[in-house]
């Protein structure tokens, strides 16, 4: 049987940007297990009553809020922090929104979208994006980071080498992942709890959904670690296999054109194959399509994949 939750952090305790000035919500032990409650993307923004307006209508600045931080007794930096992602408790409330300005296709989507899903957080069915098409949930942490060592308030939307807002939807249930601490204490905080997401995130958005995310922390004493690295139980990808893929590729000498050309031409395909609204096509890419380099060799083109699962129109 698994010890005790030594704490919960509920999500009052939440905030905006990366401070190592901010007063850790809780101190824990080595060898603790923690809950932490994680407000969504909006910062309560959006709603499952929100319609399309709402979306402009978000203040950027309340944007990603991250629950804690939590100071972990002994870390210090050169130190790691090993994670171990236990598990989930989905709200099953969910948003997709295509944000004007943001996202890998922003200057050829300009107006706003939105997406309300509501999915069953008991059994994690496929969730319903339309009448044809179901989307496979696989909850996993957005946003997870420590405090950095350089002083003032850091925005919370670029990653960094103490992790944060990576996106990496391989960050579920059972992974364990190792951070690198910079300043003492290590201020862990955790947010932007996802549903499902693909790799890439290419609209800017994954089915953005709160949840209470249970946690294992430990210290690995004085092992310098230049960048975040993680471990997976098993398979990464096996819930969107079983019908194969459709995929569309860019190819050319600079990496974000290719991803772009990728995405851009996925939106086609779908939108050819089952009459979907261009929109609509984009938000699935972000929330179950993968962004892939299938080859970064042969100079002076590259070449990325957008591989979108056939599940999904099951």
């Amino acid at each position: 049987m698994a010890a005790p939750f030594k704490h919960t952090i509920h999500d009052a305790h939440h905030h905006f940007g990366w401070d190592h000035a901010i007063a850790p919500a809780a101190k824990v032990a080595p060898g603790d297990r923690i809950e932490l409650e994680c407000i969504d993307a909006s910062a309560g923004q959006i709603t499952a009553a929100s319609t399309v307006a709402d979306v402009t209508a978000m203040d950027s600045a309340k944007v990603n809020p991250v629950t804690g931080p939590i100071e972990v007794d002994g870390a210090e930096p050169g130190d790691i922090l090993r994670i171990e992602i236990e598990g989930f408790a989905p709200s099953g409330f969910g948003w997709t929104a295509n944000i004007p300005g943001f996202g890998l296709l922003a200057d050829q989507f300009r107006d706003p979208h939105l997406k309300i899903w509501d999915y069953a957080a008991d059994t994690l069915a496929p969730a319903l994006f339309s009448e044809m098409a179901r989307v496979p949930l696989k909850p996993f942490i957005g946003t997870i980071g420590l405090a950095p060592a350089e002083p003032g308030r850091h925005s919370i939307i670029p990653p960094r080498r103490m992790g944060g807002n990576m996106d990496a939807r391989d960050l579920a249930a059972g992974t364990t992942l190792y951070l690198p601490v910079e300043v003492a204490g290590a201020l862990l905080s955790v947010g932007d709890t996802h549903a499902a997401q693909g790799d890439g995130e290419v609209c800017g958005t994954a089915i953005e959904s709160p949840m209470t995310v249970a946690l294992k922390l430990d210290l690995i004493k004085q092992r310098p670690l230049a960048f975040p690295r993680f471990s997976t139980p098993g398979p990464v990808s096996r819930h969107l296999d079983a019908r194969g893929y459709e995929a569309t590729m860019g190819i050319g000498p600079d990496l974000m054109g290719c991803a772009r050309d990728a995405v851009a031409g996925m939106i086609d395909h779908l939108g050819a194959l089952h009459g979907l609204a261009a929109e609509d096509a984009y938000l699935l890419c972000s929330v179950c399509g993968d962004l892939r380099i299938s080859e970064i060799v042969d100079q002076p083109n590259w070449v990325v994949s957008l591989y979108f699962p056939r599940i999904v129109f099951d």
